[in-house]
């Protein structure tokens, strides 16, 4: 028998070597709560300047879509999915005043969104002990929502500019208006700008050859009919009057003495 062979003559197989890797112990660290104090006077009226959610709607968005594959599939592993908003815009088209201002509450509005999805398709083409494939594509997409009644979580404000103009009497004759002489006044409201934040996506998807083949054969064409739930925060930055308590931290190893 040969040195280093089983009872079949084959060399027994090499147990890898691991590699070695340094670690760190890490030390543990106490974890003690603050106590907060409230600051005098307790509770006050304060205004504050924050995002207020307009609205959080679900858009179901349906895309049907053909993706080439180059080189041809046989076989489709894994598809990798991802929404990429370029454009979440509300356009109002119903207000309410608010008593005693020349503010308007938004009662209904459009909601515009477009975007893309993005799909990371792995699959497998035809050649023995080839590579896996690698195909990224863009699906965009694009629509608007109605947002009115209880889809309204916190009506947007908006202020509307206004312009006035005087004209004058010719002084001399008082029998016709002066061409060359007027007033005007122009009140601009700038408005805080609603904005979208993306919250959630969840993606139905059938994938297919829009070709039927036989079991093996390649494909180079994936037809995709996508059904995308999206959830997005609609926000405008807003004033609000709430009642709070300032509250700071009590530390006692910084904190002086109370005076007498």
């Amino acid at each position: 028998m040969a040195f280093g062979c089983n009872d079949q003559g084959m060399i027994p197989p090499v147990s890898p070597v691991p590699c070695p890797v340094s670690s760190t112990e890490q030390i543990p660290l106490t974890n003690l709560g603050t106590t907060v104090t409230g600051v005098t006077p307790m509770a006050v009226t304060t205004t504050i300047k924050v995002p207020v959610v307009v609205a959080e709607p679900t858009l179901q968005i349906v895309v049907e879509a053909n993706i080439p594959l180059t080189p041809p599939a046989t076989e489709i592993k894994r598809v990798k999915k991802s929404v990429f908003l370029q454009q979440v815009k509300l356009v109002p088209v119903a207000f309410t005043r608010i008593d005693g201002t020349d503010f308007f509450t938004v009662t209904r509005a459009k909601l515009f969104v477009a975007g893309h999805i993005r799909k990371n398709i792995e699959y497998a083409s035809n050649a023995c002990n080839g590579a896996l494939q690698d195909k990224i594509a863009n699906v965009p997409f694009s629509g608007f929502a109605d947002l009115v009644g209880a889809a309204i979580i916190n009506p947007a404000i908006v202020g509307i500019s206004e312009s006035a103009e005087a004209n004058f009497l010719n002084e001399t004759t008082n029998l016709d208006a002066r061409l060359d002489k007027f007033f005007f006044q122009n009140l601009v409201k700038f408005n805080e700008q609603p904005f979208g934040e993306l919250v959630a996506a969840n993606f139905f998807e059938l994938d297919f050859s829009p070709t039927m083949v036989a079991a093996q054969r390649p494909f180079n064409k994936l037809r995709e009919k996508i059904v995308l739930d999206l959830t997005l925060k609609v926000l405008q930055v807003q004033q609000l009057a709430i009642t709070a308590t300032a509250v700071v931290p009590v530390l006692p190893g910084l904190t002086p003495p109370v005076s007498p």
